[in-house]
């Protein structure tokens, strides 16, 4: 998003969305994110303008990531958008024997055996990521996520969006889990890549902190805080300082001081597009009650400190829309009274406060979406408790066809 210095609170939006390319026949992933970008470009370059979307390489070379092109006045159309470009990019993997699988884990794939670096342009970041972290793993190799960024015009928006941000954090889980599986089998969570996210900067912790940022609420403390620590931390392994930038940041929302906005990145991607701006619909007029005050003061929403809010985060990668939420004050932050309830319900309640304006295709794949559970959910349902290679085949086969035709999985 950027030239977006000026851009204020819910005026505009920048969505990134990334997907694997895998095989067509037996569905394992295809590192030909180069050769697919060359095809558009003319060249082996890291980004291609696609008008209204760009195509750009992410760290691992069977991963590409669709964004739009500079802030989007609105999210109502983006769905069409991507989907446009998503079946041109099966066209142009076609020939490669490739197409590609949403999701936000391949549920196979063997990172340590599989996975391969970008090696062209910017190429130098991921070597220094991998030299460092060791990026032979799921929480590098294998995590499709869907990135949300949203602009600020001061100081004053700054913090109320990172106030209400904090708080909607924990919940997304409930909303758009999508890895229950990796190495072919269950792993007893809905959101596995949050789990490989939260531990893959392990050796630097204050590269990722706790998932949610620390209640910080200007640009000064924020860099005194969050930004000074992880670039001293991570120096004495980086001397060059070819890390030491704000996307060092790992936290599940970053500032992008370079471009006035946060970005949000705890959303797993899902099946199609109409469902990524769905749920994207929902978590930003829930954000813009909670910087509007409809339930809470942003002073009070201030003071919800870290651990707080982290406790519900975790329960919420393993267990989505069915955590148990207790914390009487947390609910009231949403205008709930005070009796537990799970995280689908503070959605659902959400949901009929914020969608008098959303477009009829966000509130109509939402419906589905609250009433028949998570991607994570409607996956491990069609399973059925099969999880051998054919049953996963069949259903991710099915989950490519979601992400050909924009269409929810059921």
């Amino acid at each position: 998003m950027s030239g977006a210095r000026r851009i204020g609170l819910f005026q505009a939006y920048g969505v990134e969305l990334e997907y694997m390319i895998v095989r067509r026949d037996d569905l394992s992933v295809l590192p030909v994110a180069d050769e697919a970008l060359k095809a558009v470009a003319g060249s082996y370059v890291a980004e291609a303008d696609r008008g209204a979307l760009q195509w750009s390489n992410e760290l691992a070379l069977h991963l590409i990531e669709l964004k739009t092109n500079g802030p989007a006045a609105s999210l109502s159309g983006l769905d069409a958008l991507f989907h446009s470009d998503i079946a041109t990019l099966n066209t142009l993997l076609a020939p490669l024997g490739g197409r590609l699988m949403p999701t936000a884990a391949h549920p196979w794939m063997d990172p340590h055996a599989e996975m391969k670096l970008w090696p062209h342009e910017s190429s130098p970041i991921y070597e220094a990521f991998h030299r460092i972290f060791n990026c032979r793993g799921h929480g590098w190799a294998n995590l499709q996520s869907c990135h949300l960024n949203l602009p600020f015009a001061s100081e004053e928006e700054f913090g109320r969006l990172h106030a209400a941000i904090r708080l909607v954090l924990p919940l997304l889980p409930a909303l758009a889990a999508s890895s229950p599986i990796l190495d072919g089998q269950p792993t007893g969570l809905v959101d596995a890549r949050l789990r490989e996210y939260r531990n893959n900067c392990r050796i630097i912790p204050s590269v990722t902190g706790a998932v949610i940022p620390e209640p910080v609420f200007s640009p000064a403390e924020y860099e005194e805080r969050i930004l000074q620590p992880m670039y001293r931390d991570i120096s004495r392994l980086d001397p060059e300082g070819t890390l030491q930038e704000e996307w060092l940041n790992a936290r599940g929302a970053i500032a992008r001081f370079d471009r006035n906005t946060i970005e949000i990145r705890l959303l797993d991607v899902q099946e199609c597009p109409l469902a990524d701006m769905a749920v994207l619909a929902l978590v930003t007029r829930t954000l813009r009650a909670l910087t509007e005050e409809r339930w809470m003061r942003s002073a009070a929403q201030k003071e919800f400190e870290t651990g707080r809010l982290s406790a519900i985060l975790e329960t919420a990668v393993a267990e989505g829309g069915d955590t148990m939420i207790s914390d009487t004050r947390y609910l009231s932050a949403f205008g709930l009274p005070g009796m537990p309830c799970r995280a689908a319900d503070v959605w659902t309640h959400a949901m009929k406060h914020v969608a008098g304006d959303m477009p009829a295709e966000h509130t109509g794949a939402l419906a589905r979406i609250l009433s028949s559970g998570t991607l994570a959910q409607r996956i491990l349902r069609s399973l059925n408790g099969d999880f051998s290679r054919p049953a996963l085949h069949a259903a991710y086969a099915r989950l490519c066809d979601c992400l050909a035709a924009n269409r929810l999985f059921e």
